[in-house]
């Protein structure tokens, strides 16, 4: 790689589950450079699929943390051989998976206190670590300890009033200083969650919702006053420290899409598009829940048709399956959003990514469902570049600056759909329904998929 002019930066990294990434962004908030290392393919010798190991009992699933510090260390020093200028960094920060764990020896500190810019990081640090291979977020072989946490403090909904979720399974360093030539003031901001960084990098703002539709489906939610439930989570703010952010993931995202329109509509996107043009908002009252997996939000399993009359039926036509699917999709996204205390506001918008955010027709029913505009935007890097404006704003003063002043020269999102006439009433009357018949399902059977 070429060498690079001087530019004044902050750099944005993100620790995530199958490599670790690193972008920098130029005070105009350009991103002018980009680098990762992937578990996988360039540190073979950890023996990871997908970043991960996943044990014999299908529940244990752990990541080698040296493997994390070694992936640093080969970025730092791709950087510094393409010539990349450190000592134009202004500030950095970044975002680590949530819920991956990091258990530290006693004598840790004097190691972390006394490295030699000589070496490599995970060199020096190949003897600190308790634990070699760590538990990840997809890590399920704590259930007992988890209902163990719950019992303690008053059960599932009292732990989550507490801190937001239920139970589920530092100026910089003179080593870096030294090494690779950061300038002695770099500031380092505070890490985050890889989702609280994204919503940085989607520049989310009050009252607005990001939808990511991709394997599975990602909500993240501005929300001014929080309402823990035993669905979803609750953080803390990444760029506005009096509100509070809500995540919800669903199991079921495109590969039941795709499913779908495989059986619905002889494998055609475009015939998929159509289907949802031909048919009426609503769909004539014909609702329809998909859960070829186990879903998350809510825990049901299976494919639940109901007719207008909600009498329960084996099959729609194909043209209808795929509008039930989609509206069944987007509703119940609004319903459980809404549980976690998220309202539709006049300013709302819908920012939307992930591969479905390309079918201009499924972002039309998920304007029509929410009664909002959506909007998409690139973000195939937003918990990198969400972490570089976390960076700018730190620089910037923080909490005594809003975030939305910092980030405006940021490339502004492109308009994709607006509400139909008449959307607002026809959901507004089938939410309540597709509500019940939700809790219907779930208080019947968790059977095989029909």
């Amino acid at each position: 790689m070429a060498e690079h002019a001087p530019r004044r930066c902050c750099l944005g990294w993100d620790f995530s589950t199958q490599q670790v990434k690193v972008v920098a962004v130029d005070a105009e908030l350009n991103v002018f450079y980009e680098e990762s290392v992937h578990f996988d393919r360039d540190l073979p010798e950890f023996g990871t699929q997908g970043g991960v190991h996943v044990h014999k009992d299908g529940l244990t699933v752990t990541s080698p943390v040296l493997m994390w510090v070694q992936a640093l260390d080969i970025i730092l020093e791709k950087m510094k051989a393409s010539g990349f200028d450190f000592s134009q960094v202004l500030a950095l920060s970044g975002a680590g998976q949530q819920h991956g764990s990091i258990y530290w020896k006693a004598g840790a500190q004097q190691a972390l206190t006394s490295l030699s810019p000589d070496l490599r990081l995970h060199q020096q640090l190949q003897d600190c670590f308790s634990i070699s291979d760590c538990p990840v977020w997809m890590d399920s072989s704590t259930t007992a300890q988890c209902r163990q946490l719950e019992a303690a403090v008053g059960g599932a909904q009292a732990l989550s009033c507490l801190t937001g979720s239920r139970a589920y399974e530092g100026a910089i360093s003179s080593y870096y200083v030294q090494r690779y030539g950061f300038p002695p003031g770099c500031k380092v901001v505070a890490f985050t969650g890889d989702n609280p960084a994204s919503l940085a990098g989607m520049r989310l703002e009050e009252g607005d919702i990001a939808v990511s539709l991709g394997t599975s489906d990602t909500l993240f939610l501005w929300l001014q006053e929080p309402m823990p439930a035993l669905e979803g989570h609750i953080f803390c703010n990444p760029v506005d420290s009096q509100h509070y952010m809500a995540l919800l993931c669903f199991k079921n995202g495109s590969l039941m899409r795709e499913k779908i329109r495989n059986e619905s509509v002889s494998r055609s996107w475009s015939d998929f598009s159509k289907a949802l043009q031909s048919t009426e908002m609503g769909n004539g009252g014909n609702l329809g829940f998909y859960f070829d997996v186990m879903e998350i939000t809510p825990e049901i399993i299976g494919r639940h048709r109901f007719n207008t009359e909600n009498h329960k039926v084996a099959a729609f036509p194909g043209d209808v399956e795929v509008r039930a699917l989609i509206e069944g999709q987007f509703m119940a996204k609004r319903i459980h959003a809404e549980g976690l205390g998220y309202r539709v506001m006049s300013k709302t918008k819908i920012l939307a990514t992930g591969g479905a955010s390309h079918n201009r027709e499924i972002l039309q029913v998920l304007a029509d469902v929410f009664d909002a505009p959506v909007y998409v935007i690139d973000t195939a890097n937003s918990a990198c570049v969400g972490s570089a404006y976390r960076a700018f704003h730190g620089l910037a003063g923080g909490t005594d600056v809003p975030f939305s002043e910092v980030v405006k020269l940021a490339p502004n999102p492109r308009l994709a759909a607006t509400p139909s006439p008449g959307a607002s009433q026809v959901y507004e009357a089938l939410l309540p329904q597709y509500a019940k018949l939700e809790q219907r399902i779930l208080s019947q059977t968790r059977g095989p998929p029909e």
